[in-house]
């Protein structure tokens, strides 16, 4: 099964093909994205990128474009002052179906 290393978000994602993946929101994506390898696992064949695998591209095409991630909630409390303070994010996400690594 051939593998791959990604970057996109300022994090990187071990991927393979037909796998669904959760990113961060990209901008324009269209209905397909392509992201060059840091990295490509095939079998024993182990292939290192300086920084990029040359020849290298995964695509992948985008089930939903803008979704929200489950609440996160930051809780700022001060004991015995009556301060407290609740505050919650929801992550912009791009869900990805990888098609192709070649």
């Amino acid at each position: 099964m051939k593998k791959a290393v990604i970057t996109t978000g300022g994090k990187q994602y071990i991927v393979s093909e037909g796998e669904i993946l959760k990113v961060e929101l990209l901008k324009e994506p269209g209905n397909s994205v392509s992201f060059e390898a840091l990295m490509v696992l095939d079998g024993d064949n182990v292939q290192i990128g300086t920084p990029l695998v040359p020849k290298i591209k995964v695509t992948a095409e985008v089930l939903e474009a803008d979704v929200q991630a489950d609440k996160v909630t930051a809780i700022r409390y001060k004991a015995k002052k009556r301060v407290h303070k609740v505050r919650g994010h929801r992550q912009h996400q791009t869900i990805l179906k990888i098609s192709k690594i070649a």
